[in-house]
This record gives structure tokens, C-alpha cells and sequence, in this order.
């Protein structure tokens, strides 16, 4: 599953209806409201979770996948090493991070991309990655129904 960044995860674009999901992978294992309003599918094998935002007119603008296949630039990042990984990614680009610790966790985020690496124990075990909003503050779907 290739991570497009900017764009989505796989065949997954930022700014797909809950319908348009539905075309390429079925209906979700689960799917529920959260606190927002936000629609949120989840899919058990391929292990994504999937945020359809309310205010959007439920477009897809949120993915978080623990996929062990994920790859980043032709890499698989899942519980390889976070420094080798972020290292591998400046020569891509992407070179800014704040990271947040949380207990045995931290996350790794890189605004420009809007890319969250979670890491635990030194290896990446989730991914999460965000539509991007453009320089009129808004989303810059990159679906077109």
C-alpha cells in the first residue's frame, strides 16, 4: 500500500465520498460517529481507519493505518526504525518534525506533508496522514467526483 503524500494512502484520495470508498473496498468492518460527527470507517484487513469529515460534506480528509505493506517512497515503514526511517526521508524532502512524547509513544509529525509517525520502542507502528489545506484555508481535495 503506497502512501501518496498530499494525496492518500493506496487508491485512497483525499476528498472521496463514503460511496466512492465503498467502489474500491467494500463496506467497512465497522463504522461509527465520533465526538465531531465525523463518519469513521474501519477496515480490519488492511487496517486503515478512515475519517469522513462532517463540516466536509463527508469527504475523506483523515487516514491512520497500522498496515505492515505501507510504504513510504518505496520503503516499508512499519516497525522498522524511526530515525533510519526520518533519515531516509530528508533526502526526500522531508526534514522538519516535532515530536510529542507520550508515555512509551511519540509522534512525529511533519506539517508540510501533514504525516504523523507513531513510534514506540524506536519503530514506527502507525501512520497517520491528513489532507492538506492550501493557501485560502482550504482542503485541496485531490479526488474529483
Amino acid at each position: 500500500m503506497k502512501v501518496h503524500t498530499k494525496k492518500g494512502i493506496d487508491k485512497l484520495l483525499f476528498g472521496m465520498k463514503q460511496k466512492d470508498v465503498e467502489l474500491l473496498y467494500g463496506k467497512p468492518n465497522k463504522h461509527y460517529k465520533d465526538d465531531d460527527k465525523n463518519i469513521i470507517y474501519l477496515y480490519n484487513l488492511e487496517k486503515l481507519r478512515l475519517t469522513f469529515y462532517e463540516d466536509e460534506d463527508f469527504r475523506l480528509g483523515y487516514i491512520i493505518s497500522s498496515n505492515s505493506k505501507l510504504e513510504l517512497f518505496e520503503s516499508t515503514i512499519i516497525g522498522k526504525d524511526i530515525k533510519t526511517i526520518k533519515n531516509n526521508l530528508i533526502e526526500k524532502g522531508i526534514k522538519s518534525w516535532e515530536v510529542e512524547d507520550f508515555d512509551s509513544t511519540q509522534n512525529h509529525f511533519n506539517e508540510p506533508n501533514w504525516i504523523i509517525l507513531q513510534s514506540e520502542f524506536d519503530e514506527v507502528i502507525k501512520l497517520e496522514i491528513g489532507a492538506i489545506i492550501n493557501d485560502k484555508d482550504e482542503f485541496d481535495w485531490k479526488f474529483n467526483a
